[in-house]
């Protein structure tokens, strides 16, 4: 267990912070681009942060990948969900043959996927495509005891970490979404949620996958009695967050956030689940939090809490409540657009048009 906690150490320490020098020179490229000053809004910020963050004035992100990490959760038998534990597994196939909708927007943005059964309950797949951890059949009922051990939740976020570095070795990575599959995790993100920002149950918990009145209240139940265990506990550093409240695969993500920042590629975060990983990740290594991009915000309530919390200003508000990654997916074309804009437009020199620098006064 020391050999990961020692990897989370080395990458949290390696964080360089963002390049002031190479977000200024992108902001003045902005301005001498042919359309008036900040007329692509929001796209030139974000082109900006991921200046600072790649350390390139002009970035290109041409190297795609969606992780989608999946994991099963012992709070699933307490009825919090709408469905069986046993559709994580077949999703899990479902994602390997293509057929999900975290595929159908990937292949928009133009990602890789790779899926992660960082530990899934059923069988999964014999596919080389599946990166199988295994970190455990699920976590424990939170609502009890401890989701895992701390030794083990110090694994998923160095196997996060490893995913994230292997990635950048073999193919090269030049941006990240993470998304995410569990039957039970909303229950699970939600409490981390709570137990991060204070706030109480009832304003972190949605209904997820679509529970009734019933099914709402069961889990209400759960992520108030984890909160009220975990208080009790102590241990809220965020390997100890993730260890009493979390999952396989919300570890998992939180590695990757780490693995991103430490190489420099910024990570878009998608809906609750992912965001809950992110806010572990900032825990562990505070340093990570400029590399973040929020894709999108969804309809759960813990969802704008976590946000807030993690100061993130989502691109997108589209209801959006599926997981997999699927707002990440919107959120990385967004920034292929927005680093296109930055680096192919024709500046006024360039094209020979008369104005103001960077302005949309013309000469008559």
């Amino acid at each position: 267990m020391e050999e990961a906690a020692a990897r989370i150490r080395s990458a949290a320490g390696s964080i360089a912070a963002p390049d002031a020098a190479a977000a200024r020179s992108a902001r003045e490229r902005q301005r001498r681009l042919t359309k008036p000053p900040g007329a692509l809004g929001r796209l030139e910020a974000l082109a900006e942060q991921i200046a600072s963050v790649t350390g390139r004035p002009r970035p290109r992100l041409d190297r795609r990948l969606l992780v989608v990490a999946a994991g099963d959760h012992g709070v699933a038998a307490r009825g919090v969900s709408a469905y069986p534990q046993d559709v994580t597994a077949q999703m899990v196939a479902n994602f390997l043959a293509g057929g999900a909708a975290i595929n159908v927007l990937a292949r928009h943005a133009g990602a890789r996927v790779q899926v992660v059964d960082a530990g899934v309950r059923g069988p999964t797949p014999d596919d080389p495509a599946l990166l199988r951890l295994r970190l455990g059949g699920a976590t424990d009922d939170i609502a009890e005891r401890p989701a895992m051990g701390r030794g083990l939740a110090e694994r998923a976020v160095a196997s996060g970490i490893a995913l994230l570095d292997g990635e950048r070795s073999r193919a090269g990575v030049d941006i990240v979404g993470c998304g995410e599959m569990g039957i039970g995790n909303s229950t699970a993100a939600a409490a981390l949620v709570g137990a991060v920002t204070g706030q109480p149950a009832r304003a972190v918990t949605g209904r997820g996958t679509g529970v009734d009145d019933a099914g709402y209240d069961r889990k209400l139940d759960a992520v108030e009695r984890a909160l009220s265990r975990h208080a009790a506990a102590g241990a809220h550093d965020g390997v100890g967050l993730l260890a009493s409240l979390g999952g396989f695969e919300i570890g998992v993500l939180a590695g990757v956030y780490i693995g991103a920042a430490a190489g420099r590629v910024p990570a878009v975060v998608d809906g609750l689940i992912a965001s809950a990983a992110a806010l572990v990740a900032v825990e562990i290594a505070p340093a990570c939090a400029p590399y973040l991009v929020a894709a999108h915000r969804s309809a759960e309530p813990g969802h704008g809490v976590a946000l807030e919390q993690l100061g993130l200003d989502p691109l997108l508000d589209l209801g959006l409540r599926l997981g997999e990654g699927t707002g990440a997916a919107l959120g990385i074309a967004l920034c292929d657009a927005a680093c296109r804009l930055l680096d192919e437009m024709a500046t006024f020199d360039e094209a020979r048009i008369s104005g103001a620098t960077g302005g949309a006064r013309r000469e008559a």
